[in-house]
């Protein structure tokens, strides 16, 4: 039974492997994996990696970039949100930002 004293793990037998969190972490870090290659930035981030803090939460760590990798990401950051807002309003949705403007 995996409850019982033999299969319980303590710190000479934990590994990340058995948490939901390195999986999470380690599936966010593919996608954005994924989506940097997509922007022809794979070379940018050589830092990026799924990793879990003491606690054993996952995180995703994007580590240091230069400035002009920042610029780009928040470009790219831009119009995707700016390509989302025409798209929303063109099939007549609002946001809520657009709701209070208008009101």
């Amino acid at each position: 039974m995996r409850d019982d004293a033999t299969h319980r793990h303590d710190a000479a037998t934990w590994s990340p492997l058995d948490t939901d969190d390195w999986y999470a972490a380690r599936n966010a870090t593919t996608a954005l994996r994924d989506a940097l290659l997509r922007a022809g930035l794979e070379k940018d981030f050589p830092y990026l990696r799924a990793d879990l803090n003491a606690f054993g939460h996952g995180l995703v760590e994007l580590g240091r970039v230069s400035p002009a990798t920042a610029e780009r990401l928040a470009e790219l950051l831009r119009l995707a949100l700016a390509a989302g807002l025409q798209r929303l309003e063109e099939s007549g949705g609002e946001t809520a930002e657009h709701r209070t403007e208008r009101d």
